[in-house]
């Protein structure tokens, strides 16, 4: 059964000031029911001490890549204080922006009765289904993004803002056309421009971009796309900004 509670990310006190305690508390509820799950999980798919290749995908199908992720980076910031996780995957929970961890402190979220090797290997196996998908992130875009103008450039689209449907290398490229938004010091946010994928022209914010997408991240399919919605020849490598 697929569990449809959208994710709620924020903490019980802006929940109260938007006025959104009853999507925090479902939100709340899918948490430690994905939670719950999990450990059931790791407890059914153990073999010996190693967790049945494939574990997570049960899971992901029940309660989604954002939740399952922003549950797990939860129970390694709570508990990982002590050393028990690795450098790398605790790295990877701070990377996710998990707020209001004191309600979390809970034994229904906390996965207390999974021994911290194991959930480890649960974490490593989530991190390798969302590496399958081929999404783009911060190291194929510009390092010197935020001081960048947008207008005509390439743009990568986060996937905390795409439907989880749309997690696709294909969503995540936009090209920036205009807006108060392309510029970095600009009070508006707003930028115009058409997906790469199927051509669909919205507005997104400035923030909702990773970045811009380097030069050599382009792909074949992705500049001739590009060739087509600004009616020049397909660019070289190194030379794909449009203006």
């Amino acid at each position: 059964m697929v569990n449809n509670t959208g994710l709620y990310p924020y903490s019980l006190e802006e929940a109260r000031r938007q006025k959104e305690i009853k999507l925090w508390r479902e939100s709340r509820k899918a948490n430690a029911d994905c939670c719950a799950v999990i450990e059931e999980t790791i407890s059914r798919d153990l073999n010996g001490k190693n967790l049945n290749p494939g574990c997570v995908q049960s899971v992901l199908a029940e309660f989604g890549y954002k939740r399952v992720n922003w549950v797990l980076a939860t129970i390694l910031l709570v508990n990982g204080a002590d050393g028990r996780y690795s450098p790398e995957n605790m790295a990877w929970a701070r990377r996710t922006p998990v707020r209001d961890l004191g309600w979390e402190k809970k034994p229904e979220i906390i996965c207390v009765d999974v021994r911290p090797e194991l959930l480890e290997q649960f974490v490593n196996q989530y991190r390798e289904a969302v590496q399958a998908l081929g999404l783009l992130d911060s190291t194929s875009c510009e390092s010197d993004t935020g001081k960048l103008d947008f207008t005509g450039k390439v743009l990568v689209l986060s996937p905390d803002i795409l439907k989880e449907e749309c997690w696709r290398p294909e969503d995540q490229l936009w090209y920036a056309h205009d807006g108060f938004g392309c510029r970095p010091n600009a009070i508006g946010r707003s930028v115009r421009c058409t997906c790469l994928g199927d051509g669909e022209e919205t507005r997104w914010n400035r923030h909702d971009f990773i970045g811009v997408l380097r030069d050599e991240c382009l792909q074949d399919w992705a500049r001739e796309r590009l060739a087509e919605l600004t009616g020049q020849i397909a660019p070289e490598i190194g030379g794909m900004t449009m203006n």
